[in-house]
């Protein structure tokens, strides 16, 4: 799996596809037994805790979960190593340096500063695309 594809898996699906894919179809089932709006059900219904089938995820409160279980102090708002390491993947330079090649960054990858500033405003735009519900604060 790619990096990206890994950061967005452990925020989007913290539980894993099976596990985060059962939970809410039993819950909603009987009061969302009609569906109401639109085309396929199970992206139509966003449950208060729906991370599973097409409801937003709250972005900022799994990493804060994340955080408040975590030893260390990472600034995940505005660190893309910090995010990363809440995450448990590698944060090397050489691994946000392969983060930047999926990301398509056309900058220096030398210029560890500048990419780490791009590589977080790429993974949070990445993150609600994919369905997360991002701070006001953190988009662009």
């Amino acid at each position: 799996m790619s990096l990206l594809g890994s950061i967005v898996s452990k925020i989007l699906n913290p539980f894993g596809s099976s596990e985060a894919k059962a939970a809410p179809a039993e819950k909603p089932a009987s009061t969302e037994a009609q569906p109401s709006s639109g085309g396929s059900a199970p992206a139509s219904t966003p449950t208060s805790g729906g991370a599973a089938s097409g409801g937003q995820v709250d972005v900022e409160a799994v990493l804060n979960d994340l955080a408040s279980k975590n030893g260390q102090k990472l600034n995940w708002r505005t660190s893309i190593v910090d995010l990363m390491k809440l995450l448990d993947l590698d944060s090397s330079l050489h691994a946000r340096q392969q983060l930047a090649d999926e990301l398509h960054y056309s900058g220096d990858k030398n210029d560890s500063a500048s990419m780490n500033v791009w590589l977080h405003k790429q993974v949070i735009k990445k993150l609600e695309e994919n369905g997360g519900k991002v701070p006001a604060d953190l988009k662009d």
